[in-house]
């Protein structure tokens, strides 16, 4: 396996597929199998401050990228606010827009380059070469997807319980001013 440089000076094939290899990508795959992914995917370059996904998008969203060098901002928006609140940021190592890659739908978050980013594209044209090609990394890929997000929604559902907790004590704390002030009046 040669080690071709993705980007001039900044990480090789062999560099990427460890990234992608890493907890926060999709440490479930081997490093044969993430070398053969990296092969799939594409290169690119994007500028500081520019926003590449848009939560609420609906076109364009068949890709995911591998950040390779640099930081991007995480944001999402709550209905009826128009400032959008940063949720994390994100760097070397990370995965965006696996959801797309999956099922084409409209993108959860909106992503800023914080710094200028190099990273690997894997469109859902490329993934559809990949299981014909190579069908086994294809399927260990899929689940190692499939794991992740698996993941995170069992993060959230515990984030949600955690939530609904804070906000029952917090209703019941309103209930008991609100019986005071009844039975003071």
């Amino acid at each position: 396996m040669e080690s071709a440089s993705i980007f001039e000076n900044t990480v090789t094939q062999d560099e990427a597929a460890q990234l992608l290899i890493t907890s926060s990508a999709l440490i479930e795959l081997s490093l044969d199998d993430a070398r053969s992914v990296v092969q799939y995917m594409q290169p690119k370059r994007i500028p500081e401050g520019v926003v590449f996904m848009r939560e609420g998008e609906k076109t364009n969203t068949n890709y995911m990228l591998l950040v390779l060098h640099g930081d991007v901002s995480v944001e999402t928006h709550t209905p009826g606010d128009q400032v959008g609140m940063v949720v994390s940021i994100i760097g070397p190592g990370n995965l965006i827009g696996e959801m797309g890659i999956l099922d084409g739908a409209p993108r959860s978050a909106t992503c800023t380059a914080a710094s200028d980013l190099a990273v690997a594209v894997l469109s859902r044209a490329a993934l559809f070469k990949l299981i014909q090609e190579k069908p086994q990394t294809a399927a260990h890929l899929t689940l190692a997807i499939s794991k992740r997000l698996a993941d995170r929604l069992r993060e959230t559902n515990q984030k949600l319980k955690l939530f609904s907790k804070i906000n029952n004590a917090l209703q019941q704390e309103i209930n008991a001013i609100m019986d005071s002030r009844g039975k003071g009046a």
